[in-house]
């Protein structure tokens, strides 16, 4: 299906003031996508992109249909960092409403961005992980040509972990050591999930795809890499991972949105070092040039060269 201009259309379903959803806007717009955008509030970076903005709430969608008309891929982005059964259970029905009449209408494509694996007792306890992997099994068995998207940490300016890690880093001159360090991650950019995305709209390859970036670093390297990048000796306060959790369930029980005790469980559980995405041609973005731009911002330090 295809608008009446005969352009392809992409509705994308919550998340495009994300940082997937900013850098997936831009590339699926490059690509001739026409964009339709689900979401309770009007985000400027759609506005002046000639989005159309459709106000609603995924959850509270009767009928998808009309908003599916004319669309080719669908593209979900929603989801919640944090939050117990009220919240995942009523997102996860209007996904799979999503879902069923996508099926029924014949939508081409489906693009799903979900997460990496997280530790089994998360994995079966956390509606977090539970609603995802439903999510996840439902779309498998849905008859859609689909593809599921798993990123492990996503760098762009404007996020949520290492930037606000470096601020902290450069404010206090003092980091938290969550266990030994010796845990893995792959940061990846959001630039490149976004290309892989548009890369997959256009496919008809249906399955699961993990996405690392192209260099895996021990946490003690890349926040090593921060102090670097900041002109700062590296300087940590050690906690047992014990402690770690107990430290961000009560700054959690605060009101903080700064980490989450799940999220360093998932962290110190060494399971966020993903390999480089084998379905994207050419390089992959590394961290260091956004770690330095990072800290040209907080510092007035030039870029290494």
């Amino acid at each position: 299906m295809s608008g009446s201009d005969g352009r392809p259309r992409l509705l994308l379903v919550g998340g495009g003031g994300g940082l997937i959803g900013r850098s997936a806007l831009a590339e699926m717009i490059s690509k001739g996508f026409q964009i339709r955008s689900l979401h309770r509030h009007g985000v400027p970076s759609e506005a002046t992109r000639g989005v159309e903005w459709v106000p609603g709430d995924i959850n509270s969608v009767a009928d998808w249909a009309p908003l599916l008309d004319g669309v080719d891929v669908v593209l979900n982005l929603a989801w919640y960092r944090i939050g117990g059964e009220q919240l995942f259970a009523p997102l996860y029905k209007g996904l799979a409403r999503l879902m069923a009449t996508a099926s029924e209408l014949g939508t081409p494509r489906f693009l799903h961005v979900s997460v990496p694996p997280g530790p089994p007792g998360l994995e079966s306890r956390l509606p977090y992980f539970t609603y995802k992997r439903k999510l996840d099994r439902a779309l498998e068995a849905s008859g859609l040509s689909y593809a599921i998207v798993r990123p492990t940490m996503i760098f762009a300016p404007g996020d949520k972990l290492l930037g606000v890690m470096m601020r902290l880093m450069n404010r206090y001159r003092l980091f938290p050591m969550f266990g030994d360090g010796e845990y893995r991650l792959s940061p990846v950019a959001s630039t490149d999930v976004a290309r892989l995305l548009s890369s997959l709209a256009a496919d008809r390859w249906s399955g699961t795809v993990d996405v690392g970036g192209p260099v895996s670093y021990r946490y003690r390297e890349l926040t090593d890499l921060m102090w670097e990048s900041l002109g700062k000796r590296p300087r940590y306060v050690p906690l047992s991972p014990w402690s770690a959790r107990t430290v961000s369930r009560l700054f959690e029980g605060l009101g903080s949105s700064l980490i989450y005790e799940y999220e360093v469980e998932w962290l110190m559980a060494d399971l966020l070092g993903l390999p480089p995405c084998y379905r994207l041609p050419g390089p992959l973005e590394r961290v260091e040039p956004y770690l330095d731009q990072v800290a040209e911002t907080l510092t007035g330090r030039p870029r290494r060269p």
